[in-house]
């Protein structure tokens, strides 16, 4: 028996074409501003926000995509392009930081000293409007790990936007032009940090790990302590997609009605939905004490198995 209570976000794909035209135009700027400058700071930064317009590229898509309705081969929809998606952008960025730490270890080792009042002032029109697309995605992701990768790289923009103008002001004030490439490392050691956690979480998706919020010993526990409920086995929790979580299991009753397990269908499916988040839930009902064969069939890692519900 299923419970089929699909909370399938929308996934506003609203903010992302923002974004992205946004980002394009810091890129062009950056890059203008870099050649006039003779900042490679400044240069290498609008590459970095280049890549980010690419990133939003596929973000926006994926976004585009997860919102097609299933199919017969497609039966959950299309909900982990997202997924696949912030894989691919946190690699993607991973990339990004790697060029950025190389260049910067570069201008260290062969300092130079740009005009730093032009390069903090463009710099400042580009933490200006990438802030307010973070801002703007911040407020709509709703834990789309999509949107929040694509998030991850529009804060990687505005800290190198942030890293540029501190570093053009120093820039200007002791000529010290070392001081840029060292904060364009601190900036990639941050972004990073936040790349990891987004890949892990992806990873975990992909590989159909249980949620965090959601662990196997807690669901088993409630559904046990639904009436009429004896024993649970077999029971998997999964995600679909971002804010999409899924339960199957098998769960052995008393000697009951069919009346009565309907009513307790929807017990666990209250349960599942507001203690756990979990919105699809498909659950085997088996008896206790049955006269048919006690001996079941199930599977687990590939393998086949028996159980005696004796």
């Amino acid at each position: 028996m299923s419970g089929h209570n699909h909370d399938h976000g929308d996934g506003s794909t609203r903010g992302l074409k923002i974004a992205l035209v946004a980002t394009a135009g810091v890129a062009v700027l950056e890059l203008a501003g870099g050649l006039r400058a003779g900042s490679l700071a400044l240069i290498s930064d609008s590459a970095h926000v280049a890549m980010d317009v690419v990133a939003l590229g596929i973000a926006l898509a994926a976004a585009v995509q997860a919102k097609r309705p299933a199919t017969h081969r497609q039966t959950y929809g299309f909900a982990r392009y997202g997924i696949l998606a912030a894989l691919a952008n946190g690699g993607l960025l991973t990339a990004v930081t790697v060029l950025i730490a190389v260049e910067a270890v570069k201008r260290l080792l062969h300092p130079e000293a740009p005009d730093g009042v032009l390069m903090s002032a463009v710099a400042a029109v580009g933490l200006v409007v990438n802030g307010s697309i973070g801002l703007m995605l911040a407020r709509g992701h709703h834990g789309d790990l999509n949107v929040r990768a694509a998030l991850l790289h529009v804060a990687g923009d505005v800290l190198g936007a942030a890293a540029v103008i501190v570093g053009g002001i120093v820039i200007v004030l002791t000529g010290a032009g070392w001081i840029d490439p060292l904060l364009s490392l601190l900036v990639a050691a941050i972004i990073v940090a936040g790349v990891v956690g987004v890949m892990r979480e992806a990873a975990e998706v992909l590989l159909e790990s249980a949620p965090g919020h959601a662990e196997v010993p807690a669901v088993r526990e409630r559904i046990g302590s639904v009436a009429g409920v004896v024993g649970v086995h077999d029971l998997h929790v999964w995600t679909i997609g971002s804010g999409n979580h899924a339960l199957s299991a098998h769960v052995v009753l008393d000697d009951r009605k069919l009346s009565e397990a309907s009513a307790i269908q929807r017990s666990i499916n209250a349960a599942m939905h507001d203690d756990f988040a979990i919105a699809h839930v498909t659950v085997q009902f088996e008896c206790e004490s049955c006269d048919a064969d006690t001996t079941i069939i199930c599977t687990q890692a590939g393998a086949v198995r028996t159980e005696s519900l004796a």
